[in-house]
């Protein structure tokens, strides 16, 4: 999750956002041939066949495999941390809150080099359905004697991945009325699952039938270290566009909001300038929600660092830096940016501020909570968020 780019910068196949296009040529694959194997040389045989294939390896002197032929009718795309080929989309462990990945390097990355495949139809509705584990060089998946694996009721093979791939279906699409639905886990084969008891434990969960792999507007997809959040074609033809944000960031900075204090105007950095804290920025105080311009006190001996007292109303708590929430898929309506998350202070509108404080996003092997979706930051406090409080003819 981040604010529009990755901190160094999007390049090639490693980037914040990626679209999904209609490929020239077909590339899905379904299962075809299984093939119960009982030496390693006769699995390695199949695997070097050139065809796609899943591998379940039950014990040292039994193997299953699963050939799997072209179809014409699906496109594939791969989701993982490998930088080889066969994967699309190349993503990389969120450091939360970090502005620059150079100051917090993952010393051992949990998203698996080959995460997760996402199979979109070829003619209309478009249906995209998601499954654990994406194809290697070889054209294999191959799932070790440790890994989760058993074999279905109708005889088919199955298993999850070390980590696991987790989806939450919002309820009522991603609409301002949208609510969080339930975390579940995706198979290799694409079968939804309740979560196991940590992360990567050998059970898996109950198999749940009234539920699907497919994705929908506003799904989260969590490769354990990154989530993925998913948008159809038609949400985003009623989400605002990047044109409408900084049409909103103009229209908030030409109200020209002042300081109460030192009555300075203040202003929204331009979209482009991320990074650095600017003269005229707005700072607020996020237990009150005042905002006010840059100034030097307010400290109090008996308070954190950070904590401040703001002059206008004498409330104790974090005083810092608003910016302007940039990625334009992140919010569920077009309203304009009168809310800041708690305690990273990126701000949107009032429904999309509220919509991220409820969902509970995956967190290391077992935790869950809420975060800013512009930095990942977890967040904190009473509502997660809180309203601003401008001095001048903005509010």
């Amino acid at each position: 999750m981040y604010n529009g780019a990755l901190p160094n910068g999007d390049r090639g196949r490693r980037k914040s956002r990626f679209a999904l296009y209609k490929r020239p040529k077909a590339n899905g694959v379904k299962p075809s041939t299984v093939h119960v194997i009982s030496t390693p040389q006769a699995s390695k045989a199949i695997s070097c066949k050139g065809q796609h294939s899943i591998s379940y390896t039950l014990s040292r002197n039994q193997t299953v495999v699963v050939e799997y032929t072209h179809d014409k009718d699906t496109d594939m795309f791969q989701v993982g941390r490998s930088t080889e080929s066969p994967i699309d989309f190349v993503v990389t462990d969120t450091i939360s809150g970090s502005q620059n990945n150079d100051e917090a390097q993952i010393t051992q990355s949990t998203i698996s080099r080959f995460a997760c495949r996402i199979v979109c139809d070829r003619s209309e509705p478009y249906t995209a359905r998601i499954f654990a584990a994406g194809f290697d060089s070889s054209k294999n998946i191959f799932l070790g004697e440790k890994a989760a694996k058993w074999k279905n009721p109708d005889g088919h093979m199955d298993g999850l991945t070390t980590n696991g791939v987790l989806v939450m279906h919002p309820r009522g699409g991603f609409t301002e009325e949208s609510q969080p639905g339930v975390w579940r886990e995706i198979s290799v084969c694409g079968d939804v699952y309740t979560l196991r008891e940590t992360r990567s434990a050998q059970q898996r969960g109950k198999l749940v039938e009234s539920e699907t792999n497919v994705l929908q507007d506003g799904s989260l997809i969590d490769l354990c270290g990154a989530t993925l959040l998913w948008r159809t074609a038609d949400g985003l033809f009623h989400t605002p566009t990047q044109k409408h944000i900084e049409a909103l960031r103009q229209e908030i900075n030409a109200a020209r909001p002042q300081c109460p204090v030192g009555l300075n105007t203040l202003a929204f950095p331009s979209i482009n300038r991320k990074e650095v804290v600017e003269e005229k920025q707005p700072w607020a105080y996020l237990s009150c929600g005042h905002v006010h311009g840059y100034h030097n006190w307010g400290h109090r001996s008996d308070t954190e660092a950070n904590e401040r007292e703001c002059p206008m109303c004498r409330t104790v708590g974090p005083y810092v830096p608003l910016w302007l929430g940039c990625e334009a898929g992140f919010y569920v309506d077009a309203g304009p940016p009168t809310h800041a998350f708690t305690p990273c202070g990126h701000v949107c509108s009032e429904k999309s501020a509220k919509y991220w404080s409820q969902i509970p996003l995956p967190h290391g092997t077992h935790a869950f909570h809420a975060a800013c979706p512009f930095c990942a930051t977890q967040l904190v406090g009473e509502q997660n968020c809180i309203k601003l409080i401008f001095q001048g003819p903005v509010d």
